[in-house]
């Protein structure tokens, strides 16, 4: 059986399993494979606690207990209608088929309990530098797990995909988000107008490893 790749900080590239793989958009042969979804756990990437893989439409009820949940949704724009909801997750699977990308849903691995979502979208696509984002059902807030996604993703994007660095930003009142992304090494730039809410958000950067 072919061995997992690790990746930097103990997060591990899953090997394709035995269905056939997904070609990630752009990438040569062999590589940024990621397995189909199936109705057991399919994971591509693993943290020592969470599991993430691609969204589905057979996915939808996930969706709208994440992004359907006002208190998840306060600050991002929401709250959210069920039929906004299911565009929301019809445009992730979209982008994953166009770029690779995606805020992928992630799962506890000693339940399979879902926990949110975590992932990257383009931002500056020609520069290779990416948007990270994650956004967590409100019963697993105060445990650590949206810096352990974050740093997975962070590992993933530089890794594996090669990205220049990663763009990030949060709501004025977000001050969780703040110290998370400051922990991650993330460093403010500069405001940036976050178009579902219309207000201005700190917004920061953080730049390849050397």
């Amino acid at each position: 059986m072919e061995a997992a790749s690790l990746l930097p900080g103990g997060v591990s590239l899953l090997p394709p399993h035995e269905e056939p793989p997904r070609l990630r958009p752009g990438a040569p042969s062999g590589q940024g494979r990621i397995a189909p979804v199936s109705p057991l756990p399919n994971y591509f990437l693993i943290s020592s606690r969470l599991g993430f893989r691609c969204w589905t439409l057979d996915d939808l009820p996930l969706a709208l207990a994440l992004w359907g949940n006002p208190e998840v949704t306060r600050l991002l724009g929401g709250p959210f209608s069920p039929q906004e909801v299911k565009e929301r997750l019809a445009r992730e699977i979209a982008q994953y088929d166009a770029s690779g990308l995606q805020y992928w849903p992630i799962f506890l691995r000693a339940t399979d309990e879902h926990v949110g979502c975590a992932g990257l979208r383009p931002y500056r696509p020609s520069e290779r530098i990416h948007e990270l984002g994650f956004h967590l059902l409100t019963k697993f807030w105060g445990q650590g797990l949206a810096e352990e996604a974050a740093r997975a993703v962070i590992a993933y994007a530089f890794g594996t995909l090669g990205a220049n660095g990663l763009f990030a930003g949060h709501h004025p009142e977000n001050a969780a988000s703040r110290r998370i992304l400051e922990k991650l090494g993330f460093r403010y730039t500069h405001d940036e107008v976050y178009p579902p809410t219309g207000l201005l958000n700190p917004s920061y950067f953080l730049p390849a490893p050397q």
